[in-house]
């Protein structure tokens, strides 16, 4: 699909200067534990698929129509792995966005996976052992989905140190 309408009707007036917008990732995986990726027409890289939602729409279901857009993949979001604020990001366009990314890991459960819109030059599966080059927003994501822990919602490593609802509850009492 591209760039939404309504980001076309907010470049008309704000130009190419920073736009901060909601995103959302899906890192995909199939039955063989293969993931899903696609090679980017704007970057030529590859990367997880993703998108920005369209006004109202929940994030789970940008996730699902995003990947079925970008792959003919049908996908079933499992849980939140990452929410995250990215670094702005700077298009060959000249357009400048910045991103709330919430990560959901997504299990494949129909389709064939193929180039299915105008944003990916190629689509496919690969073995986590043999996956292409990627950034490190893609290879942090993927990490979070394999982990079972808790959603991370910093972009570190580590939880935080003590959960404030629990500090608060010792302080009370």
């Amino acid at each position: 699909m591209g760039t939404p309408d309504f980001i076309r009707d907010l470049r008309s007036s704000i130009g190419r200067q920073l736009l901060w917008l909601p995103g959302v990732t899906a890192v995909v995986f199939d039955d063989q534990g293969r993931i899903l990726l696609g090679r980017r027409s704007d970057t030529g890289g590859w990367a997880v698929i993703g998108g920005i939602p369209e006004p109202g729409e929940q994030p789970a279901e940008t996730a699902v129509r995003e990947v079925f857009e970008e792959t003919a993949v049908r996908v079933v979001p499992e849980r939140v792995v990452l929410v995250e604020t990215t670094p702005p990001i700077h298009y060959p366009n000249g357009d400048v966005c910045q991103f709330m990314d919430v990560t959901l890991r997504c299990r494949a459960v129909g389709g064939e996976a193929r180039v299915n819109d105008d944003e990916s030059l190629d689509v496919g599966w690969f073995p986590l052992d043999a996956l292409p080059q990627l950034d490190d927003h893609a290879l942090t994501r993927i990490k979070r989905a394999l982990d079972d822990g808790p959603a991370w919602f910093h972009g570190t490593d580590e939880p935080p140190a003590e959960d404030p609802a629990v500090a608060r509850q010792g302080a009370q009492g």
